[in-house]
């Protein structure tokens, strides 16, 4: 199989890798999280100019027409740059939502929109009681006079404190509905989740649906998790080379008893299991972004959980041996370690932890 770029990827990796090195550097990070949205507008400005809010849209909405390959290389810098910014919220899961459920004008009106970065998406799915049960909805929607109402409550909504609309699960009398809500119409209690990112609890009373984009869409709505969840893949890759890295290069200068304190083999052997770690997760990480588009939902699946548990472990191993070879400096908020470890254990447990994932491929057929 080639794992080579082509030309137009290429394009894309070296746009988003010089965006988070020249604008994403720690300092710059540590300001960005104290301003009031908890993100900048101006880096969202400029993910919009260089398209790369439009990668995975069709061109018809003004995007890049890209899949999953494109949608890797974006997550992977992002996880290096440990990137704030609304991207997974609003392009990831509320674009592609609509991309997937939404008629051909809900489309063309949001999406553009999307891509030219003038609006902002979020998913309102997770309830308090369902843990990682997808089908687990007991927010309600009801049709009367021709228009639809949403009543129920909605938990931790990654980025719903600064979104303009929200896609919205809610139970219908046919299944699971998707249906687009003015933010600005609920009830949103914003807070910072402990990896820096920003969520929020919603409720909804008697909201009225702006657009519905499906009444059953469990089956969109495991489509879209899965993909989300390869994205994650990729950009928990991006956070552990980030954290090899810094160790290789702290070993290297870090002195003690006289001597640099990578000289000692056993720290030399750590090290090499932390690449061993990673080099597994990223292998997992591509094999997800290959199953993304997978039609079947079973195969595709069981495929996305087998990754998400290779790459919750290959994190955890990865994040303790940072912060303990860094000793009492990867302790501090002042150094960039635990702040990637603090990343990936928030990724760990998205959308289902190791445990839920283990349990997923145990029940779906053979990936052989």
């Amino acid at each position: 199989m080639d794992f080579d770029l082509n030309d137009d990827q290429r394009l894309i990796k070296d746009s988003v890798d010089r965006l988070v090195a020249d604008r994403y550097g720690f300092e710059q990070r540590r300001a960005v999280l104290t301003s009031l949205d908890g993100w900048s507008r101006e880096m969202w400005t400029q993910m919009a100019e260089l398209g790369l809010l439009g990668v995975s849209l069709d061109e018809t909405v003004g995007g890049f027409g890209g899949g999953p390959v494109e949608t890797m290389l974006i997550a992977e810098a992002f996880g290096r740059g440990l990137v704030v910014e609304p991207y997974f919220a609003t392009v990831v899961l509320g674009a592609n939502l609509i991309r997937h459920a939404g008629t051909p004008f809900q489309r063309s009106d949001y999406l553009t929109q999307v891509a030219q970065g003038r609006l902002l998406l979020a998913f309102a799915h997770h309830e308090r009681e369902a843990r990682y049960d997808l089908s687990n909805v007991q927010t309600t929607a009801h049709a009367h006079g021709g228009t639809w109402y949403v009543d129920g409550a909605k938990s931790l909504v990654l980025h719903g404190d600064c979104a303009d609309r929200l896609v919205v699960s809610a139970r219908t009398e046919t299944g699971i509905g998707l249906f687009v809500v003015d933010a600005g119409k609920t009830t949103r209690r914003g807070y910072v989740t402990q990896d820096g990112m920003r969520a929020a609890e919603i409720g909804f009373d008697h909201v009225e649906a702006e657009a519905v984009l499906t009444e059953d869409g469990l089956a969109v709505i495991h489509q879209v998790v899965d993909a989300a969840i390869a994205f994650l893949c990729a950009e928990a890759v991006g956070g552990m080379a980030e954290m090899h890295a810094s160790t290789v290069d702290y070993l290297k200068t870090r002195k003690q008893f006289g001597r640099v304190i990578g000289e000692f083999q056993v720290l030399q052997h750590r090290a090499v299991d932390m690449l061993v770690n990673l080099e597994q997760a990223r292998s997992m990480a591509l094999y997800a972004t290959m199953m993304a588009d997978e039609p079947d939902g079973e195969l595709r699946g069981a495929a996305i959980s087998a990754a998400k548990v290779q790459v919750n472990r290959s994190g955890r191993a990865i994040g303790q041996e940072a912060i303990q070879l860094h000793g009492g400096i990867a302790m501090t908020m002042e150094y960039k370690v635990g702040h990637y470890f603090k990343r990936m254990s928030m990724i760990e447990k998205l959308f289902g932890d190791t445990d839920s994932h283990l349990a997923r491929v145990a029940a779906a057929p053979s990936l052989l």
